[in-house]
Parts: structure tokens; C-alpha cells; sequence
């Protein structure tokens, strides 16, 4: 049996229990498939059991390039609809005459044969996983993540560090676009792994089902497309124009420092020097002791301040969900904040995101055992499958606690509760989500809640109900989480920690999330935390010029000395960057702010023109040795007829970049002067070019 959709084409295995083979262009792409499908069901005391399409009776309808196929086990009925023609369309539906709820389903899976790119083949993968990933080599990504309660932050996971929900599979000269279209936008694992000859790859759907509830999956949809990530990731750009309904920045009425400026960034801790020191004043304490490296960043780079504190709570740092009064008091709080708005500067604060700390590892006085079973908080906190509470997984050398569950009424009341001081204090900035990578809330299987006793699109819902009614409650204030804010929270999440450093872990960063969401929010480049990067000054610029490409604001960790870091956590204080140099890179990324407005506010990016460079070998302090990255990045932005490309060499060498079509009208832009462009240019240490086209 056989389903086609132009250049794609699959069939099923003899039994109708797997994709048995696959092709792309007419090259087979087969590469043993496990069972089409996977199904996990919880019982009423949350042990789970599964059934997958291998053990089933089957039966087939073919139809016109389609087919139902009907899965039946003894308790249950799964039916399959596939079809062809412009694209390869995937349902199911279950028939669930049992008494469990049907937890999740893995579905369609599917492996696809050939080598990766950095394995001697021409194959690589591309996820929206923090930003954007693209993997090259096997060996970075060998097995997937299995999402389980009690949550990890670092899961494949939509809406997550996941952002979006789907996968591209590059081959050649083009690829396989593979994308759920859930307008509900439900959890899900979206995930992958590698082996030396083929890529398997994941989907794993949680329904939310009720006990003895039938359930149906929303449409994932198979597309061949021509070209590299942009072009796959247009197919799903498509599918976001019918089906997301968040207005773009110029249609809000947000703060006019946030639509029509970047500001630098720059963020530090009061106490101690690094995430799990003993938590004294530093010298950046009081808080006004700052202003003289304020004003100093503010004069250098041409550009206005964000502050953004960490370890400011006035319990304990990262102890959510109480932070307020900060640290000092609110008086001295509030007299830095008028310093900085008197200067045009701007204040935000980070936070620890839908936890409850039950006990401060870094300030041993903070425990709420009594405040948690006086008020019965336990009421809202996540549970296990068998009802159990066990501690959350988050940030445990710095905390003990639980996760909070929004849907219920009181974890809502408590959230709500706790941050109500801090959203009506008239910072800038909350970064109300940091642990809650993406914006999302954390599995719980709580019977007692409101909610199905099973993970699905209650979560999604649940979350942006509460995130709308904060942002409702402070509409000049920005909020944000860690890494970028996934699809359905952008409308609440407009500016958040993007950290795209962590995919060197896994291969390098694509800028998929500014490619589908840069008219909508603006993001910063993060503390950068975990960065496996070496500590050099070049590969510092790296990532700005990277964060400054995507269209995120610039941001420069400080110690207490007014020194900037390579990152946050370092524990080494002896190995610094090049102070000087890296302000003024910083000065000259923001001059081309001023130099194209327009593109940092309203553009929508485009592919870039190709151009051939050397590459440079990235010294890495973790993660795979030899890893290459382009010694200059690109992005190309639109903005009605007009186009521009940007280009910056961070190294510290001159490069020479030689596009490889000729480009009539070209014009190219070097610092000042503007002149004809015949397709080669060298651009000089630490330089940035503009191609008008």
C-alpha cells in the first residue's frame, strides 16, 4: 500500500504495523521503523500500560491515494487515516473502551536511512529546540528524551525548549517537513535520535484524556520541500498565517523603549559572584553602587541600559514563588529604579518560574515547611501518577520543593498571590518564568485539580490563563522566561532569555525562532549560563554577533568589579574577555541598530544570499571536538520591497566572502560609505557589512 505527495512517497509494511519503506526524489530513504504507533494508557491508581501497532488486529480501506487503517486491541480501537496529494496527512483517532485515560501517543513513527553531514553523508536535521538546532553529527545526538513527572526543564519538548511543532530532515538538495498542525497546541515530545546510518524520529502526542475517554490526535502533516531550513520552515510559516492569532508589535500598544529601540543589557548578581556562592552583599550592593558602570556602558556603546538583577529576592535566591520585598528593601529598591529611569535606563529582575521552595540550600534560614501545611499550599502543588508528591527535579542544589500547577485553584491563588507585589512595582522587566523553559507548566497527574489526570492541552491553556492575567495586570511591564517564549505563550512572554549558546551542545544555532517570530516580540541574548564555548575573547563576539543578527538585544554579564564575564556561573574569575574590545564590538553592533531601524522592529527574515567564506574550528569546553561554525554570519531581512543582508566577521582576522550569484542593482554598505556591489567583499576583524538588494 502506497501514499504519495509529490516527491514523497511511503509505503507500509506487509502486516500494516510500521512504515516500511520511504522515498524522497526517488532515493529510498527506509531505515526500520518501530510500530506506527505507540499508545500509553494510566489507570486509576496511575500505573500505566502500552499498546503498540504490532500487537494489534489489523484491517486496511485503501482508498484513493489514502487509507483507514483499524488497529483493534482488547480494550481498545485505534483507527488511522492517511492521505495523500499536495502533502502526506496523519490522524488517529481511539475508541477507548476501558476504564484508563489514554496518557499520550506516539505517532507516526518513523526512521529515515542516511548518514549525517558530518558522518560522510548529506543528511541533517534541524529542530526548533531553543532558538533553533541543526545537527550534523551523530555522535552529538544519540537517544532522545522521555518526559516524565517529576519534570526536567531540558526535555525536546513542545511548548517548551521546543518552540514550534515540527522537524525538518534534510537530504540533499531539499528535505521532509514534519509538522503537527494543533491549532490547541498541546504538549509534546518532539524529539530525535541518531545512529550511524539513519535518524528515528519521534512524536509523542500527550492527549489529556479522561478516564474511559475517547481521544483523537490533531493533523501531522509530511511535505517534501526544495532548498535548506528556511525553506522547510516556510511550509510551517504558512500553517502560523491561518493559524496564529498574536497581532504583530506594530499593532500593540506596548512601552516605545521596547518597539522601537534595543537597549544593552547588562546583569549581575547583588550577592555573592556566581549561582551557588554564599549568598553576602558583593559590591555591587546597594544597588545604586552600579551607576558609574551604567553610565560608563550607556556613554560607550550610544545605547540605553537594561539592568537586570539577579539574587535580588528578599527571601532567598531562587526560592519561588516569593520574592518580594527585594533585597534592601523597597526603598532602596525603588530609589535605584527612579536613578535609572531619571537616566533613561530601565530595571528588570529574574525569578525562579512555578516552583515552591520548601527549603533554601543557599540561605538555610528560608523554610516553609510550616507556611506549606498551615495553609495546605500541598493542595496546588504537581503530582505523580499514584498521587504521591514527591520534590521537583528544578535547580536542586540551590532549592527543595515542589512544582506548582496552575490549573488548580490554589496554585493559581498562590502564584498570583506571590507575584502581585513585584508586577505592581513598575520595573521594566520581570523574567517571571526562568526554569520554565518556553513559558510552560510542568506535568501533573493531580485527580483533585479540575484537570484530566493525565498531561494534555489543559496545560497550554492553564498556563496562558494565568500568564494573561498577569500581563493584564501590568501592561508596561515585559515578561519573559528562559530560553524563548514557545508559540502559544508570545502574546504574554515578549521578551525572554534566548539560550541559543546551548545548542553547540548538540551541533550549532540556526535562527529559526527570529525566521518564524521576529515581528512579534523582541528576545535578549540570556546570561548564557552553560555555555560550552572556550573562554576566549573571539568566541565571546561569536555569540554577540549572533544575538545581534537574530534581532535580540546585546547583553554583557558583570561581576562585582564592573568586569565582564564570559558568562553566568563562572566560578574562575582569573580568565576575562578583552573589556575594552568587547564594548567597543558592542558599541559598533548598536550603531547598526541606528543605521537600520526598521529591520529590528518590523522586518520579517528571509533567506540569505549564499556566499562562500572559510570556516574556523570552535575550541570547545564540552561537547564535540573539531565543531565548525562560518568565521562570518549572515541573516537577510525584508521590509516591504526592501531587502538587506547583514554580515559580520567576528574574528579577529580578515575574511573574504564571494556570493555566489550575481546580484543586479546591489548596493554594499561599509561603515560609512555605501557603493556598487559585484558580489566580493573583505570584511576586516571584527567588521559588519550590509548587501542592500
Amino acid at each position: 500500500m502506497f501514499i504519495e505527495a509529490k516527491s514523497l512517497k511511503l509505503a507500509f509494511s506487509d502486516d500494516l504495523s510500521r512504515i516500511g519503506r520511504t522515498w524522497l526524489s526517488g532515493e529510498e530513504l527506509s531505515g526500520g521503523s518501530k510500530p506506527l504507533f505507540t499508545i500509553r494508557l494510566r489507570d486509576r491508581k496511575g500505573e500505566a500500560r502500552l499498546l503498540d501497532a504490532s500487537t494489534a488486529k489489523i484491517s486496511a480501506e485503501p482508498g484513493d491515494n489514502s487509507a483507514v487503517l483499524t488497529y483493534r486491541f482488547d480494550d481498545l480501537t485505534a483507527v488511522v487515516t492517511v492521505s495523500g496529494g499536495e502533502r502526506i496527512s496523519w490522524k488517529l483517532a481511539v475508541e477507548n473502551h476501558s476504564d484508563d485515560a489514554v496518557e499520550f501517543i506516539d505517532f507516526p513513527s518513523v526512521s529515515f536511512a542516511g548518514k549525517l553531514r558530518e558522518n560522510g553523508g548529506d543528511r541533517a536535521i534541524v529542530s526548533p529546540y531553543n532558538e533553533g538546532l541543526l545537527v550534523e553529527d551523530a555522535k552529538l545526538k544519540p537517544g532522545m528524551t522521555d518526559p516524565e513527572y517529576p519534570s526536567q526543564g531540558s526535555y525536546m519538548m513542545f511548548p517548551y525548549m521546543v518552540f514550534a511543532q515540527f522537524t525538518l530532515y534534510l537530504a540533499g538538495k531539499g528535505g521532509v517537513y514534519m509538522g503537527v498542525h494543533d491549532i490547541e497546541r498541546a504538549p509534546k515530545g518532539i524529539d530525535f535520535c541518531c545512529c550511524d546510518d539513519q535518524t528515528e524520529f519521534r512524536t509523542r502526542l500527550f492527549m489529556g484524556g479522561e478516564f474511559g475517554e475517547d481521544v483523537g490526535t490533531p493533523e501531522t502533516v509530511w511535505q517534501s520541500f526544495e532548498g535548506g531550513w528556511q525553506d522547510g520552515a516556510e511550509l510551517y510559516r504558512d500553517w502560523l498565517a491561518e493559524s496564529f492569532d498574536e497581532k504583530p508589535l506594530s499593532e500593540l500598544d506596548l512601552p516605545d523603549w521596547y518597539k522601537n529601540d534595543l537597549p544593552l543589557v547588562i546583569t549581575y548578581p547583588v550577592r555573592g559572584i556566581h549561582d551557588m556562592d554564599e549568598m553576602t552583599p558583593n559590591k555591587l550592593f546597594p544597588y545604586n553602587n552600579v551607576l558609574p558602570f551604567v553610565d560608563e556602558f550607556a556613554e560607550r556603546t550610544g545605547s540605553r541600559i537594561m539592568v537586570l538583577l539577579m539574587h535580588w529576592e528578599g527571601t532567598a535566591p531562587w526560592a519561588p514563588p516569593y520574592v518580594f520585598p527585594p533585597f534592601g528593601g523597597i526603598e532602596m529598591f525603588n530609589d535605584f529604579m527612579n536613578e535609572l529611569h531619571k537616566r533613561g535606563d530601565l530595571l528588570g529582575v529574574y525569578c525562579s518560574g512555578l516552583g515552591f521552595t520548601e527549603q533554601s540550600n543557599l540561605i538555610g534560614s528560608y523554610n516553609t515547611v510550616d507556611m506549606i501545611f498551615k495553609n495546605r499550599f500541598d493542595l496546588g502543588f504537581c503530582r505523580a501518577p499514584d498521587q504521591s508528591l514527591p520534590h521537583s527535579k528544578i535547580c536542586t542544589g540551590q532549592r527543595s520543593g515542589y512544582d506548582i500547577c496552575p490549573a488548580s485553584e490554589t496554585g493559581k491563588r498562590i502564584l498570583d498571590d506571590a507575584l502581585e507585589p513585584l508586577l505592581d512595582s513598575g520595573v521594566d522587566y520581570v523574567q517571571a518564568l526562568d526554569q520554565n523553559h518556553g513559558g510552560g507548566m510542568y506535568f501533573c497527574y493531580a485527580k483533585d485539580h479540575g484537570h484530566p489526570p493525565v498531561p494534555g492541552k489543559w496545560m497550554t491553556k492553564a498556563s496562558r490563563e494565568l500568564l494573561d492575567g498577569w500581563k493584564s495586570r501590568c501592561p508596561n511591564t515585559l515578561l519573559g522566561c528562559e530560553s524563548a517564549a514557545a508559540e502559544p505563550y508570545i502574546g504574554d512572554l515578549r521578551l525572554s532569555d534566548n539560550r541559543y549558546e546551548l545548542c553547540y551542545m548538540l551541533g550549532r544555532p540556526v535562527p529559526l525562532y527570529a525566521y518564524l517570530f521576529h515581528g512579534y516580540l523582541r528576545n535578549f541574548m540570556g546570561n548564557q549560563v552553560c555555555c560550552p564555548l572556550e573562554y576566549t575573547t573571539e568566541l565571546l563576539e561569536l555569540r554577540l554577533a549572533y544575538s545581534f543578527l537574530a534581532g535580540d538585544m546585546l547583553t554583557l554579564v558583570l561581576n562585582d568589579e564592573g568586569e565582564v564575564m564570559f558568562h553566568w556561573g563562572m566560578r574562575d574569575f582569573s580568565k576575562t574577555p578583552d573589556r575594552d574590545e568587547i564594548i567597543s564590538f558592542v558599541a559598533e553592533l548598536q550603531r547598526w541598530h541606528r543605521v537600520y531601524p526598521e529591520l529590528f522592529a518590523d522586518a520579517r527574515m528571509i533567506k540569505p544570499l549564499g556566499f562562500d567564506c572559510p570556516e574556523i574550528i570552535l575550541d570547545m569546553r564540552w561537547g564535540r571536538k573539531g565543531q565548525h561554525e562560518s568565521s562570518v554570519l549572515t541573516t537577510a531581512w525584508q521590509v516591504g520591497e526592501r531587502r538587506v543582508q547583514l554580515l559580520v566577521n567576528y574574528t579577529h582576522e580578515p575574511r573574504e566572502c564571494v556570493f555566489a550569484d550575481a546580484i543586479p542593482g546591489a548596493r554594499l554598505r561599509m561603515g560609512e560609505k555605501v557603493s556598487d556591489f559585484d558580489g566580493r567583499l573583505v570584511l576586516p576583524p571584527l567588521g559588519v557589512a550590509a548587501v542592500e538588494f
